[in-house]
């Protein structure tokens, strides 16, 4: 029998290989395919697979796909109140929004509670601008989502995690200190960049930099309170490196064989970081939201663009806006932190007067 070391590390390896083939397909079929906003696909396989879990079950899947559609279509009756009574729209779509932080602040599904603040986000962003609009970006969503959700079930089937019949499945985790707070944080982080998108005439064409932010939101509520603002930095800084320098590759050598290889060799990288033995390494967590950053800046580049001086200015761009958004988060976490602080260690809502 092998010894546990050998165990954890041969565990640790099948995750990363197994990242990097499932986000690779994903991306190699998002290509091919070129669906609207088919970029989706391998964001989501790398969010599934990027949680250190054995096989999950069948419903799991069925659940991610459910809450994503779901939350798009469902978020289509707040249209109506945004176009007509704006206020009392903001004010019933930040309620709903809270409760996506809330639902993964409580020890819930995060990816469950992050595709549910992506379609909600997207949606009412989407809306206001034009219905038509919303309608093909709702579709290219749901087969996002679908395909995502299919190669990475596909993937845990090719390659499960090794046998692990003497060893206990790990415990569910435990509720967040201060879900209240840290839901209320991330509302702060998203929603004022939310309405900045029902105002703008070019979100349509921004629904990445939609998708990244509600991914930050999503990363503060479950970051330690100390470390909620370095990490949104981190993910950011080194997410966006990855993605210059596969961008910068690329306009050397514009072929689908060329992407595929920067896919499989970053994710490669990247999952030898994010897992450490049975779990998550020590900042799993943001390696992990590195990767997404990465993807979410490179893919819609790569699809909506002809490789040139054009697409390199469209390509830099969008990657200040993320940038931008980012700042805006790092400041949001900060500014929220100095009035509401969050304690790591207290036990939610243990006391009145510790506050939510």
């Amino acid at each position: 029998m092998p010894t546990d070391a050998a165990f954890l590390d041969a565990l640790r390896l099948r995750r990363a290989v197994r990242l990097a083939v499932g986000v690779t397909l994903a991306m190699w079929i998002s290509q091919a395919v070129a669906w609207t906003l088919s970029f989706l696909a391998p964001i989501l396989a790398a969010f599934i697979l990027s949680m250190p879990v054995s096989r999950p079950p069948a419903k799991f899947f069925i659940g991610i796909v459910v809450a994503l559609v779901a939350s798009i279509y469902g978020s289509f009756i707040f249209l109506p109140l945004l176009l007509h009574q704006p206020l009392a729209g903001l004010i019933i779509v930040g309620v709903v929004l809270f409760h996506t932080f809330y639902f993964t602040a409580r020890g819930k599904s995060a990816a469950i509670g992050t595709l549910l603040t992506i379609g909600i986000t997207v949606t009412v962003a989407l809306g206001s601008v034009s219905v038509d609009v919303l309608l093909v970006i709702a579709k290219g969503l749901m087969w996002g989502v679908l395909v995502g959700a299919l190669v990475a079930w596909c993937v845990h089937a090719v390659l499960p995690d090794p046998p692990m019949e003497r060893r206990a499945p790990p415990a569910a985790p435990p509720p967040l200190p201060y879900p209240v707070r840290r839901a209320l944080r991330s509302l702060a982080i998203v929603m004022p960049v939310a309405v900045w998108f029902l105002m703008s005439p070019a979100s349509a064409t921004n629904v990445g930099v939609m998708i990244k932010v509600a991914a930050m939101g999503q990363e503060a509520t479950g970051a330690k309170a100390g470390t909620a603002a370095g990490s949104l930095i981190a993910s950011t800084v080194i997410g966006g490196i990855a993605a210059v320098i596969g961008w910068e590759v690329l306009s050397a050598w514009p072929s689908l064989t060329m992407y595929v290889l920067i896919t499989a060799t970053a994710t490669l990288w990247f999952g030898g970081r994010i897992f450490a033995g049975a779990g998550l390494s020590k900042h799993g967590d943001t390696w992990s939201f590195a990767l997404l950053t990465m993807i979410i800046v490179l893919a819609p580049a790569v699809l909506d663009t002809q490789f040139g001086s054009a697409a390199d200015v469209a390509f830099y761009d969008r990657l200040m806006m993320f940038a931008g958004a980012s700042a805006y988060g790092v400041v949001a976490v900060y500014v929220f932190n100095a009035f509401w602080p969050i304690s790591d260690t207290a036990t939610p809502d243990a006391a009145p007067a510790a506050g939510p």
